[in-house]
């Protein structure tokens, strides 16, 4: 048994510690000597009784079957520790301490490029997606989106279609494939030396609120993001956000003035996303480009030398400056519904749940129901 990857999910199940809390933890704290506290070491570093009953106590019910996976033909496990996990994807603040793959794993380390848009698009936006798919997979990359209808379908198939290499990242667990409209596009994927990968443990059900948490690691895994179509209230508008974050590159299709999915990418390009009319406008904007070829160790190596890797973190977010004061003042230890708080704060309905996510990501509220509370 991986020591490693039971210790984690051990980790990740007792509560208020999201990734990010996690991720700090590891950097202070050598997982042996994690492994030998009693009570009183983590009463030092902040746990509270609650948290410390869960990992001495821990529920295996979630834990072993994950585990048990992880051992069927197909199936990998790959933690942060792991030689294995991509570079790229280990830069970035909140990165998942355990991915659960189908597929190709090596797949996760070659240079992607992410196509992301609206779920309900127009045949201008199925046209782009599949053009550019088709086209960055003929240059040598990966195309990563996360398996939704619309824009990341038509991408990961036309991928598929040109026996291409494609990631799809899921926002669930792999044991249930969501939406069910594409599951044989998911085998499809398979087939054709793919990936599937989520951060939820296989039998994870599909909630809302894990979606947009996603999209951090469909820009996280890439070189780029591409927003072929969204409307103003688009997740992909989420992904492009966390893209620009990561210090990574955004890039964005216009439309017609009078087509709703094209308001989105519009205000990616005034806010300084990169105006592409074809596939080489993309790739020759691309750092790195001059490696796809190269064996992937080599591009890790590459990778390695020019991505800095960000500073490290204090080993608890428990006293960590909200990153939106306003709005985490307005939630407290009682759920609030997005509708109030939408109301209290004049917000829109996107911005707001960007906000919200920012919060969480910060492991400063919770998620439940549908709506949201402080974690401490």
């Amino acid at each position: 048994m991986d020591k490693y990857a039971e210790t984690l999910l051990r980790l990740l199940q007792v509560p208020r510690l999201g990734a990010s809390t996690v991720s700090q933890i590891l950097t202070a704290i050598d997982l042996n000597t994690l492994l030998s506290y009693d009570a009183d070491a983590f009463y030092a570093i902040g746990w509270t009784t609650h948290q410390i009953k869960r990992w001495f106590k821990p529920e295996r019910k979630y834990i072993d079957p994950a585990l048990e996976w992880g051992q069927k033909s197909g199936n990998q496990i790959i933690h942060c520790f792991h030689l294995d996990y991509p570079y790229l994807l280990k830069q970035i603040e909140s990165s998942p301490p355990v991915l659960f793959v189908q597929g190709n794993a090596d797949l996760l380390a070659h240079p992607q490029i992410a196509i992301v848009g609206s779920r309900y698009c127009s045949d201008y936006g199925s046209y782009w997606a599949k053009y550019f798919a088709t086209e960055f997979c003929t240059a040598g990359f990966a195309v990563t989106s996360g398996l939704a209808k619309g824009i990341d379908a038509h991408s990961h198939r036309a991928a598929v279609d040109v026996q291409g290499k494609t990631i799809a990242v899921l926002g669930n667990g792999l044991n249930q494939i969501y939406p069910a409209v594409n599951r044989s596009l998911a085998q499809a994927i398979l087939a054709t030396g793919g990936t599937l990968v989520t951060e939820f443990i296989p039998d994870q059900p599909p909630v809302p609120a894990n979606f947009p948490r996603r999209n951090r690691i469909i820009s996280g895994l890439s070189l780029a993001t591409l927003v072929v179509e969204a409307s103003e209230r688009s997740g992909s508008l989420i992904t492009a956000r966390f893209a620009l974050e990561q210090n990574r590159e955004v890039f964005a299709i216009p439309g017609n003035l009078n087509n709703d999915f094209s308001t989105g990418c519009h205000k990616l390009i005034k806010q300084g996303a990169m105006l592409v009319e074809n596939a080489k406008d993309v790739i020759e904007n691309i750092p790195y480009y001059g490696f796809t070829n190269m064996q992937i160790q080599d591009v890790k190596d590459v990778l390695k030398a020019t991505v800095p890797c960000p500073n490290p973190r204090p080993p608890s977010a428990r006293y960590a400056d909200p990153q939106h004061p306003d709005l985490f003042n307005l939630i407290g230890h009682n759920l609030i519904s997005v509708d109030e708080l939408a109301t209290r704060t004049g917000l829109k309905v996107d911005e707001l749940l960007i906000q919200l996510l920012d919060l969480e990501l910060q492991d400063l509220i919770l998620c439940e129901d549908g709506g949201y509370r402080r974690q401490w």
